[in-house]
């Protein structure tokens, strides 16, 4: 029974022990914390009688807080001393939002160029001076077209290598095209550069006192291509020597690109070209003296001096590139009109080849008859032409306007 008692008195007695050391730490100094650095956040949930009586809309948001820390002795929490995430982020000041955000603006990329090769009729010369001036001063670059110029070996082979599909365009005459469309040839004439003949007969002047006229029977005469002896030579032989077949009556003879040296030589007593403006005047540094017969004025129509050909079975895939070259050189013509002097520096600097008397004193004959409308077509031009050629007996049957020149201004046949 004693024993009894004096264990309930020690188990009363116990609390009272327990509290006396923690009411005289309440005037004790606490012990320094040491400083806990702590990585690691826990998420805090608000209060479960917040989260059932609040509305979702007034639910306070979950706020990350460090870990909270005991003291050693097993006290109060230890609350952060530094300001939280949340207040640091109330404190910073509002940044403004740009509402449009600018990009690096796309890479320019240029057009597509177009590359066409054109064939040339004969070597560079003042006649080909739209073409030059087109590409040097960038107008057939500033319509997406690379054009690239290319001399034949042989005066007769432009066309053939246009009729092949081995060219895309071609110069050529006006009176070559209507032979060439007789014979079947797909050739159609897509531009004018030389609205005027230049054609002619040369002929060695003979320098024996008054009698300067050499009589034209049994004379050789040189020819480059077949329009210059079926159309040209044939004609104005007709009409000089009033017999149907005047080429009967003279020695005739292939020569090419050697009527220089043919004149010189005296392997020919004269020869019919195409650019009668430029041998005479070569034949004259020479020391020979010529005479030249204009083909326009011995019975042969009007035509087109120098035009620009296209194969018409081939003609639809290059159309639009085709029709940007004619406008270049419309363009060209137009400037080359306006600034003769200029332009003729222009080809000096451009082709050095030219850069001599010869071509400069042909050029002052060649410029006023460049076309200011290389695309426009002269319909009763080529029609008078072809009826002139059924009645010489030179071609079979009228060929149809739509078939030997074009404009490719207008709309497509």
């Amino acid at each position: 029974m004693a024993r009894a008692l004096a264990g309930t008195i020690a188990i009363l007695i116990m609390p009272l022990s327990l509290q006396l050391p923690a009411e005289a730490d309440r005037d004790a100094v606490p012990l320094p914390t040491p400083p806990l650095q702590l990585d690691s956040l826990v998420k805090v949930p608000p209060l479960l009688r917040d989260a059932e009586t609040l509305a979702p809309s007034e639910a306070s948001p979950v706020v990350e807080v460090p870990h909270a820390v005991l003291r050693p002795e097993g006290g109060e929490r230890l609350l952060p001393t530094e300001p939280s995430v949340e207040e640091e982020r109330r404190a910073e000041p509002a940044l403004e939002v740009p509402s449009v955000v600018s990009e690096p603006a796309e890479p320019i990329v240029p057009p597509p160029t177009t590359r066409l090769t054109v064939t040339l009729d004969w070597y560079l010369n003042p006649q080909h001076a739209t073409l030059l001036v087109a590409r040097e001063k960038g107008m057939f670059a500033r319509r997406g077209l690379d054009v690239a110029l290319i001399m034949p070996a042989d005066p007769s082979v432009p066309t053939k290598l246009l009729a092949a599909g081995r060219t895309d365009l071609a110069l050529g005459r006006q009176p070559q095209l209507h032979l060439l469309a007789d014979k079947g040839m797909p050739l159609v004439r897509v531009a004018t550069l030389v609205a005027a003949p230049v054609s002619g007969l040369v002929l060695r002047d003979s320098l024996d006192g008054e009698q300067r006229e050499t009589p034209l029977e049994e004379l050789r005469i040189g020819f480059t291509d077949a329009d210059g002896r079926d159309v040209l030579l044939a004609s104005l032989l007709t009409e000089l020597l009033g017999v149907a077949n005047g080429l009967g009556l003279v020695e005739l003879e292939e020569v090419g690109y050697s009527a220089l040296d043919a004149m010189r030589e005296q392997r020919i007593d004269g020869m019919m070209v195409h650019h009668r403006f430029l041998l005479p005047r070569q034949l004259a540094d020479e020391g020979v003296m010529t005479r030249t017969l204009p083909i326009e004025a011995y019975g042969l129509p009007a035509h087109d001096g120098l035009i620009l050909m296209a194969n018409r079975d081939q003609l639809n895939g290059k159309r639009d590139a085709v029709r940007r070259m004619v406008s270049a050189l419309e363009e060209a013509a137009l400037w080359i009109v306006n600034h003769p002097q200029e332009a003729w520096r222009l080809l000096e600097r451009a082709e050095p080849a030219l850069a001599d008397p010869i071509s400069l004193e042909v050029w002052a004959e060649v410029f006023p008859r460049l076309t200011l409308q290389p695309g426009a077509v002269d319909q009763g031009r080529y029609l008078r032409f072809e009826q002139f050629l059924l009645d010489a007996g030179i071609v079979e049957a009228v060929t149809p306007l739509e078939r030997l020149a074009i404009d490719l201004g207008t709309a497509a046949p």
